[in-house]
């Protein structure tokens, strides 16, 4: 009947509390930020999402209020997880959850152990020069579709592509559907969640990854959709690997060393935090996320900044939620602070 309020819409009030009004002085922004991120709603709907927008908002001014006094190192913005409730952010974060006991034992006393048997000469570290975000190996920033929680997908590439950098001197575009599709035998839920680890064993399995015909656009990425069968092409083998090696679980140490010597390294985080998903800049605090991890990164460097006069480590960390999240789509995140995030609880690589 006229004026009935819809079930859907009733229940997203219920979520929000009583519905509060909305301030007429934000029209223009509102209309900007749906223009922006292309978003459209049903009538009745578009209030809801708006109020929902509106808090977001006034708490994203709130810390920056207090990050200008000094009470944060990083600031926030509003971006394209504005409308969601009950907390803003993809649906599902990537992956399947906590991997609780490895499917492999770590070395005993290195640094890092092999997935499967002990590689010679693994001791050996080399020097500590950490690759920075922007050089030739990271390659293009891919970016994952928001219903698609395929995160692990993703950094999975990017730790192949720099394998691949590594060895051949160019950079690779490599085809995340084609773990999303290909790699469930070994326990990834494609869309629902996976492990970077298991992507690995694909590849190596497999014996190889195709190539990215068609690199991610600016916004979404086609390659993310959970409805193909498995299509591998052999003759279109852009990467492979022959072992995966796991980090020390929790030793930032270990994972210093990994990225200095072999480059972008797999690594999950805890990204279920209001704050993590309106990240704009600065170096994130792990007093805002918690040792649980959720979401996979990239670890691609590390460096140090300067703080009212003190040095501030930082880890650099590829996401995959666009060049509109975060410094250009990478975190800075608080390095050698207790395992800031679980940053080094489930961190691997590849290798040939």
């Amino acid at each position: 009947q006229p004026g009935a309020m819809s079930p859907r819409l009733g229940l997203l009030l219920a979520l929000l509390g009583c519905p509060a009004a909305l301030d007429p002085a934000l029209e223009e922004a509102w209309e900007g930020w749906k223009s922006l991120h292309a978003k459209e709603y049903p009538g009745e709907v578009e209030a809801a999402r708006r109020e929902v927008w509106e808090k977001n908002l006034r708490r994203i001014q709130q810390h920056n209020w207090e990050e200008s006094r000094g009470q944060h190192r990083f600031r926030l913005e509003m971006n394209h997880y504005g409308d969601l409730v009950p907390a803003p952010g993809p649906p599902n974060l990537g992956l399947i959850g906590d991997l609780g006991p490895l499917d492999a034992p770590r070395a005993g006393s290195g640094q890092w152990g092999p997935l499967d048997a002990p590689r010679a000469g693994s001791g050996d570290l080399g020097p500590l020069n950490a690759p920075r975000a922007g050089s030739g190996d990271l390659g293009p920033l891919h970016v994952s579709r928001g219903h698609c929680g395929s995160c692990w997908a993703f950094s999975a590439t990017g730790a192949l592509e720099g394998l691949v950098f590594k060895r051949t001197g160019k950079p690779a575009v490599l085809s995340e559907q084609n773990l999303i599709d290909c790699s469930r035998k070994l326990g990834n839920n494609g869309c629902r969640g996976g492990y970077m680890t298991r992507a690995f064993q694909y590849v190596r399995d497999n014996g190889g990854l195709n190539s990215e015909h068609v690199p991610a656009p600016a916004s979404l990425c086609p390659s993310s959709q959970d409805t193909s069968s498995c299509r591998y092409n052999p003759q279109d083998r852009a990467a492979n690997c022959s072992a995966i090696w796991l980090v020390a679980q929790g030793n930032e140490t270990a994972l210093e060393q990994a990225v200095a010597t072999v480059g972008p390294v797999s690594v999950a985080v805890d990204a279920s935090g209001f704050h993590f998903h309106f990240y704009k800049s600065g170096v994130f605090s792990s007093a805002f996320c918690s040792q649980r991890v959720n979401h996979g990164m990239l670890a691609v460097g590390y460096g140090t900044s300067q703080d009212n006069g003190h040095n501030v480590s930082y880890w650099i960390l590829k996401n995959s939620w666009s060049e509109l999240w975060g410094e250009r789509g990478y975190l800075r995140l608080l390095k050698g602070a207790h395992n800031p995030c679980g940053v080094a609880n489930q961190a691997s690589f590849p290798s040939l």
